[in-house]
């Protein structure tokens, strides 16, 4: 069943990923600034150039290149995609059924707010850091040249695309159980897919991963997150009547209009 989405997966990935912005749907987080947890508190400073945390980081980078001509670096090329309707249909595979707004709305609905909260909890750490690039470090080209002078002055620390693809296999794999193997990896391997395509260092895509992982647990607690949760699993694995009732009452959590970037 899987396998029809294929040829629209690599259609959808040609265009989507020479365009870094994040799609027509507007949404708001489900916590606002305050409510978030503090990256700058618990998440660690990025590795300063001579360190040996650094000196890791080069090392992580050359083993990038060493993979861009070949299908490891094509895969990389796709992951680029920050548009939610697409990654979704990425994800599908790994997830067991489609994903699409068409199939999955109230889903969807869920992945565009969820995706919006860890983007504003990394807007934080990313402007106050500025870390440059690596391909700005070293003033040489990337696996997609297309971005290249947009990215060249946005901080680097800590990834917005893993920040993107991590939360969505944590968020997938809160619905569908049986497939979380399948769906953490792909979420991991979205974070390589920045190293290898030399937009990010390897501490920028571990740092996203703590900092979606911190905050997703702060989310659990958020009634409106979790009444969103439980729309999108009745329309996933129930009756599409149950999923998509308006009578619920609402919980809502106050948001946060942070800005946040990749």
């Amino acid at each position: 069943m899987i396998r029809k989405f294929s040829a629209a997966l690599i259609l959808l990935s040609l265009f989507a990923f020479a365009a870094p912005g994040e799609g027509k749907n507007k949404v708001e987080p489900y916590l606002r600034a305050k409510d978030l947890p503090d990256a700058m508190i618990f998440l660690p400073s990025p590795p300063e150039p001579g360190s040996m945390e650094f000196v890791l980081d080069e090392a992580r980078h050359k083993w990038g290149k060493s993979l861009r001509d070949t299908p490891r670096g094509v895969r990389a090329i796709r992951e680029t995609t920050t548009d939610p309707d697409t990654m979704a249909l990425m994800f599908s595979e790994a997830f067991g059924r489609e994903l699409s707004r068409e199939a999955t709305p109230n889903t969807m609905r869920l992945i565009d707010r969820s995706i919006k909260t860890f983007r504003a909890a990394a807007a934080l750490p990313k402007q106050r850091y500025m870390r440059k690039r690596p391909y700005v470090y070293y003033e040489e080209g990337t696996l997609i040249s297309e971005h290249e002078t947009y990215l060249r002055y946005t901080g680097s620390y800590p990834s917005g695309h893993t920040v993107r693809g991590w939360g969505m296999a944590l968020l997938l794999s809160t619905l569908n159980p049986e497939r979380r193997n399948e769906l953490l990896l792909a979420g991991y391997e979205w974070g390589q897919s920045r190293v290898i395509a030399g937009y990010h260092w390897q501490s920028d895509v571990d740092a996203a991963r703590l900092l979606v992982s911190a905050t997703y647990a702060v989310m659990l607690s958020c009634p409106e997150f979790v009444k969103d949760l439980e729309l999108a699993r009745q329309e996933l694995f129930g009756t599409a009547s149950e999923a998509r009732n308006d009578n619920i009452t609402d919980l809502s959590c106050k948001i946060s209009t942070t800005p946040a970037f990749n």
